[in-house]
């Protein structure tokens, strides 16, 4: 079933986006309603409605034909600069004010806008503690091979997904890192290897290739441990739940920490994926097994929920800014303050998918593959 499921990587893509889309709008959802908000519809998905219901308190949930983001729609928010008026035809009366989001206190609107994200990270959390538990945590690796990176020592010497190098330059080799302190003390050099590749034993000759470390050159094979090839422990619900939230916290570090290195030009744009990269990863994870596709949704929540809180007009981050605004000033920002606001965000968040989009047509060589359609 899971095989039929995911094994097309669009449909664990759709999969994977939805359910962490769910959570965000949830977020504001549930807020929103603790707050006496009157929410109207929540949407996963654009366009044209494939299927939904109303509930009791008479919101839309609806399920819509393009799967790719979603919204919760609350009374008295019609627009990004809602001025309090229906749609400009009337003022509202005083019931209506009382379940507007238009009208609720800063603080109310800006716990409903943070809800979003907050949402996401504790998604990443539950996520990652039921790996925790379910799964584990890989305490020892063998020295068995995952993934062969192309044009490397390891590819050049035939290595293939799944072999184990049972002994190296002579040495028994029982875990990764028994073979990489071999590899790393002999670079350029010529090495017998011992593989266990199915039920026979093969020799393989291996010459790491030399790279410059801190100053020092090491070797290197070119090549990833194999999950399916580890001893795994697992950990109880209390335990695992506080791994979940380190976890979290330390992959948010780590994002805002790579950030940090690109805006200060340390690093490559190059690394930069839109939507096709990452569908091609949600596949790939789909295809490896349902807890690699579990890891790479709570990645992806991490880094949903913080990308929604930057201070960008149009993402929960920018609402907060002009809530901030708001709260210094004693009053909003101008109608048309706010809308050039959200029309340089429009340009940004358009602007950076255009240009992640791109990266991942170059990445994934979509226009080497055009180009020899016609020559």
């Amino acid at each position: 079933m899971y095989d039929l499921l995911f094994a097309n990587p669009i449909v664990a893509f759709i999969f994977a986006l939805s359910v962490l889309v769910f959570f965000h709008e949830l977020g504001h959802y549930w807020v929103a309603r603790r707050n006496g908000v009157r929410v109207e519809v929540f949407s996963i998905g654009f366009g044209p409605e494939l299927f939904g219901w109303n509930d009791k308190a008479d919101t839309r949930w609806k399920i819509c034909l393009m799967p790719f983001g979603g919204y919760v729609k609350m009374f008295g928010d019609a627009d990004a600069t809602s001025s309090g008026l229906d749609e400009g035809e009337r003022p509202f009366t005083e019931e209506e004010k009382a379940v507007s989001f238009h009208y609720k206190s800063i603080g109310a609107r800006a716990a409903i806008v943070s809800a979003g994200p907050i949402a996401n990270f504790i998604l990443a959390a539950v996520l990652f503690a039921i790996l925790y538990m379910a799964v584990g945590v890989p305490e020892k690796f063998y020295a068995a091979i995952g993934e062969v990176v192309p044009e490397s020592a390891a590819e050049e010497a035939a290595l293939q997904k799944g072999d184990r190098i049972l002994s190296l330059d002579g040495k028994p080799t029982e875990t990764f890192d028994d073979m990489r302190e071999i590899v790393m003390n002999n670079p350029d050099r010529q090495l017998m290897a011992i593989v266990q590749r199915n039920a026979s034993e093969i020799n393989v000759t291996i010459t790491p290739k030399a790279k410059e470390s801190n100053g020092e050159t090491i070797g290197v094979l070119g090549v990833r441990p194999d999950p399916d090839q580890a001893e795994y422990t697992r950990y109880n619900p209390a335990l695992a739940v506080w791994m979940g939230v380190e976890k979290t916290y330390e992959m948010t570090a780590q994002i805002l920490s790579h950030l940090g290195t690109l805006i200060t030009g340390g690093g490559s744009v190059k690394d930069l994926g839109g939507p096709l990269r990452i569908a091609q990863v949600s596949g790939d994870a789909a295809k490896s097994g349902f807890d690699s596709l579990i890891y790479l949704m709570a990645v992806l929540s991490v880094n949903l929920g913080l990308i929604n809180l930057f201070p960008i007009p149009m993402l929960d981050g920018g609402h907060l800014v002009f809530y901030a605004a708001e709260a210094i000033r004693g009053k909003p920002l101008s109608e048309k303050a706010q809308e050039y606001g959200f029309r340089l965000g429009l340009t940004l968040v358009l602007g950076l998918m255009i240009f992640a989009t791109w990266n991942d047509l170059v990445q994934l060589k979509v226009f080497d593959f055009v180009t020899q359609l016609f020559t």
